[in-house]
């Protein structure tokens, strides 16, 4: 198989130049061939099935998404000297351009206000859900998505009736959406603990330390560092306790995981007590992927460690991953959770401090622990 990396680059000679429009320029950008007067991404070529122009664009998506290019090499050879914001305007752009090609394919529509959620424009991705609304009024996601994001945006009517719509739709499943909200609410308000807490379990206990991206040379940033001095308190305090250490994002051969074991090693921790989770790439698959772990090894309770400005939201998502492995396991695990947090504020009381924007990311990520994929089909 392809990597996507040379799959792209096989796109880009097989499309010939990619220029943005206006709505990302200053000026009208010309080309020789283009799918409608007006383009987003172009030239897609005319001469291929759009089944092959779908996936080039859904492709060129995700490579951003994930890889985000240079983009300052993109500026100059693929999009003619145009200035770019970051990655998410080419993934923005290119499931724009997918949804004007094949109109009827909500999952495209789904993934253009996914995009826009990420970039925190909630009218312009409202305005995609309403879009979905119009064709599918019935369609249980996007009513759901419709009403959280509406809600976040100040809009408490259209998450009500969001609410009512959903209730008809699937009268349990809108009950356990609730239920998960609650929760997160609750969550939200939860103390961050900068010392280690007292009392916690001798027996069946986890340690959870997360990752955090590594440097490009394949070494560990400071607040990784700072993350796992915290977890070390913890660890030392609790000697009978196992240690979960996070993230698979290999750079320079390195993942987090990998990493954070060799430093806990290097600072007197057992090896024994240490498990690496080495397949995660984002704080959901972290929650989704550690929990697995924890069924198999049989522990019950755990007590999560990062930064200050990450705890809500990692506390939210591992949450809902544990209650999701409670239901498919026809189980009640009564897991505690407890948080030990590296302060990345200037003071506690400041990161006590919950804004909108994090509330978004929040509740963005909860959805997508629940099993709604940002990108249906392509990215969770």
């Amino acid at each position: 198989m392809i990597k996507l990396k040379s799959k792209l680059g096989l796109i880009l000679a097989i499309c010939g130049t990619i220029t943005v429009s206006t709505a990302f320029a200053a000026t009208d950008v010309k080309t020789t061939e283009e799918t409608n007067p007006n383009p987003i991404i172009a030239p897609i070529k005319t001469d291929e099935p759009t089944s092959y122009r779908l996936k080039q664009l859904e492709e060129i998506a995700m490579y951003y998404y994930w890889h985000g290019g240079d983009l300052k090499k993109a500026e100059e050879e693929i999009f003619k000297g145009i200035t770019l914001k970051g990655k998410y305007d080419v993934v923005e752009a290119a499931y724009n351009e997918a949804t004007i090609l094949d109109p009827h394919n909500l999952d495209l529509k789904f993934s253009l206000a996914s995009t826009q959620i990420i970039q925190k424009k909630i009218p312009e991705a409202l305005k995609t859900y309403r879009q979905i609304l119009n064709l599918d009024p019935l369609n249980f996601n996007a009513n759901l998505l419709n009403g959280v994001y509406s809600k976040i945006n100040g809009d408490e009517d259209t998450y009500k009736k969001s609410i009512s719509t959903l209730k008809q739709i699937d009268a349990h499943k809108t009950k356990e959406y609730l239920q998960k909200f609650e929760r997160t609410d609750a969550t939200i308000k939860e103390k961050l603990n900068t010392s280690v807490p007292g009392n916690l379990p001798q027996k069946n206990h986890a340690i959870v330390i997360l990752g955090y991206a590594l440097a490009d040379d394949g070494t560990m940033r400071e607040p990784l560092i700072e993350r796992l001095k915290a977890g070390l308190s913890v660890a030392n305090k609790y000697p009978n306790s196992k240690i979960i250490v996070t993230g698979g994002v290999p750079k320079q051969s390195n993942t987090e995981a990998k990493l954070m074991k060799e430093w806990l090693i290097s600072n007197g921790i057992d090896e024994k007590r240490i498990i690496p989770e080495d397949k995660s790439t984002d704080t959901v698959e972290n929650a989704l992927f550690t929990t697995a772990i924890l069924e198999k090894e049989g522990l019950k309770d755990i007590t999560l460690v990062t930064s200050a400005s990450h705890m809500r939201r990692a506390l939210t998502i591992f949450k809902e991953a544990s209650s999701f492995y409670d239901k498919m396991n026809a189980g009640n695990s009564k897991r505690a959770f407890t948080n030990v947090v590296y302060l990345d504020y200037p003071s506690l009381e400041e990161a006590n401090k919950v804004t909108k924007d994090e509330i978004l990311v929040i509740y963005r990520d909860l959805l997508r622990a629940s099993g709604i994929w940002q990108y249906p089909g392509m990215q969770r």
